[in-house]
């Protein structure tokens, strides 16, 4: 009898979809600050759809957990952007092709005084990462290590309401972006 090999699973073969929103205030825009060793950077809050979540269920989840915020009390929620990640990275399992949603929101600096200076991320061993919510202008992004990549395109913004010409930003691809 012959034994068949286990498949070896294919680097971009799964799709994972990350739902994420530029929450406004103002000119400002709320990003999560990692420190991690030898490098910082920053992302949208957001994260991963679950299995059967719906993508608007998935966002309000999200930033509840993130940020505290209701969605409901935002203005917006526009699909801005639209980012196609296939980016090696490392770890034991395949790297995933993953689309990012990047959504737009506004709240008031109200509703801004509420919401959550931290946010911890939990990792595979029970720890947690704790991410800085810091709100920056939107104009100095440019050179900021944002990750998906959308610093430049968000400095570009005439203003944060702006409308966008089109929603699909460059894909980030191993031959544009090293993973930090």
């Amino acid at each position: 009898m012959t034994s068949t090999p286990p498949a070896q699973a294919v680097p971009f073969s799964r799709i994972k979809i990350r739902t994420a929103a530029l929450v406004f205030c103002g000119d400002e825009v709320a990003l999560i600050r990692r420190d991690r060793a030898g490098s910082v950077h920053y992302s949208p809050p957001g994260g991963n759809v679950e299995d059967g979540e719906d993508l608007t269920c998935a966002l309000r989840r999200e930033l509840a957990e993130e940020l505290g915020l209701d969605i409901g009390l935002a203005e917006g929620g526009d699909l801005l952007w639209v980012i196609d990640q296939r980016v090696t990275r490392p770890g034991p399992t395949p790297p995933p092709r993953k689309l990012h949603l990047i959504h737009r929101l506004h709240i008031t600096p109200e509703l801004r005084d509420t919401l959550a200076g931290e946010e911890w991320d939990e990792q595979p061993d029970g720890s947690h990462e704790v991410g800085v919510i810091e709100w920056i202008d939107y104009r100095e992004t440019a050179g900021l290590p944002v990750f998906p990549p959308i610093g430049a395109a968000l400095a570009a913004l005439p203003d944060p309401r702006a409308a966008t010409a089109d929603a699909a930003l460059d894909a980030v691809t191993d031959a544009n972006y090293t993973w930090v």
